[in-house]
């Protein structure tokens, strides 16, 4: 039984981080407008659109492109 406890424990601190990665990933339509904007002109150089948003990184830029504007079907 304890193991059974130790292991939701081990699942709770994923369901945070996934939480705190998701917060991450909430963009204001300015950045969202100036993502689409950049990203019409440059393509996937995701450091130069980054360059353009304080605070944001190429890799978050980059994962809410693809969580956007994912093509899979």
């Amino acid at each position: 039984m304890a193991d059974l406890d130790h292991s939701s424990d081990d699942s709770s601190v994923d369901s945070r981080e996934v939480t705190s990665q998701d917060s991450k990933l909430d963009f204001s339509e300015d950045e969202e407008f100036l993502i689409t904007r950049m990203f019409n002109l440059v393509g996937e150089r995701w450091s130069l659109i980054a360059g353009r948003i304080p605070g944001r990184s190429a890799e978050e830029i980059e994962k809410y492109w693809n969580s956007r504007y994912s093509t899979s079907e």
